[in-house]
């Protein structure tokens, strides 16, 4: 590697200033976090591009031209575009901006950018690409109109981002409330299909639930069932710097738990090893695995769904 592309490599992956000190085995440490940070990013952006041109389909294909409406922020910006004839393509725009911001301050930098990003190319392609009409058959719609944008939203969240930020906003206010992510949707989405069925008609409304629940179920589907929070246990070689990364660049708490190793690729093993375990909202999975792989490729890494919490540090932990 020449000293220009090291340093490029060195300043995207490690962060470091003074570049000179480093050994070769740095350099190609460096290298190796940069080569896995961007095939992580180009499967990122192949997957929000993919949920962009699945959720434009299912708006301009199927219910927008049938003047059904979903729940979260796309049914806001429907509703609010039947109503008032302002282009569905602009209102995307402003309804989901507060959310990103939400987002910024509840999730991070890196996910704020990849949301506004993905919201701005829903907006572009709901606009140019001339989607062609599917169909009129109100149950076809209401079920393939939510099944595609589903599909959208569900491939957004996979790529580290979302294209509807009502998710973002009820994570946020349950962490200073009693009830969960999952009530607070399903209060949103009361509200807005009750709008619907006083300024449209009870049977569009009726249809467009049957629309919600159609899309839920394929972002439920294509996430693989992640709940609100998700609990991660890391057991690796590497456990300190696993354990300083998500308390430092993550602001998250850990648990570590004194375990022993039984079997490896090496066969029969029973050296003690430090086992880390965090909780994280799905949001943040990609994110968390991307920086387990620089750390340590080889580490197993273990999921699971997490219905409810109370006490520890949930709460992120503002970085400085």
């Amino acid at each position: 590697m020449n000293s220009l592309w090291t340093k490029i490599i060195l300043n995207t992956t490690l962060r470091k200033r003074n570049l000179n000190k480093y050994s070769n085995y740095v350099l190609a440490k460096g290298f190796k976090q940069f080569q896995i940070v961007f095939k992580r990013r180009l499967i990122q952006l192949f997957l929000l591009s993919l949920g962009v041109l699945s959720a434009g389909f299912g708006l301009k294909g199927f219910l927008l031209p049938n003047e059904f409406v979903d729940g979260g922020a796309v049914g806001i910006s429907l509703l609010i575009s039947e109503i008032t004839g302002v282009s569905l393509s602009i209102l995307l725009l402003l309804v989901n901006l507060p959310f990103v911001l939400i987002g910024y301050r509840t999730i991070g930098l890196d996910f704020a950018v990849k949301t506004a990003v993905a919201i701005f190319a829903l907006s572009i392609a709901v606009e140019v690409i001339p989607y062609p009409q599917i169909t009129e058959d109100k149950l076809l719609v209401a079920v393939f109109g939510g099944f595609f944008l589903g599909s959208g939203i569900g491939l957004a969240i996979r790529g580290g981002g979302v294209i509807d930020g009502t998710e973002v906003l009820a994570i946020n206010l349950s962490r200073r409330t009693g009830l969960t992510v999952g009530d607070l949707i399903l209060i949103f989405n009361i509200i807005i299909f009750s709008v619907a069925a006083w300024l449209l008609s009870i049977e569009t409304a009726l249809y467009s639930i049957l629309t919600y629940l159609s899309a839920s179920k394929t972002v439920d589907f294509i996430v693989e069932g992640i709940e609100e929070y998700t609990g991660v246990t890391i057991i690796s070689v590497k456990s300190e710097e696993i354990r300083q990364m998500i308390t430092n660049d993550l602001g998250r708490g850990v648990t570590i738990y004194k375990g022993e190793r039984g079997y490896g690729t090496t066969g029969h093993r029973h050296n003690d090893i430090d086992i880390v375990f965090t909780v994280i909202t799905r949001l943040e999975v990609s994110s968390l695995k991307t920086e387990i792989e620089k750390i340590d490729p080889g580490a197993f890494i273990l999921m699971h769904s997490v219905n409810d919490t109370k006490g520890g540090m949930i709460k992120k932990r503002p970085l400085h």
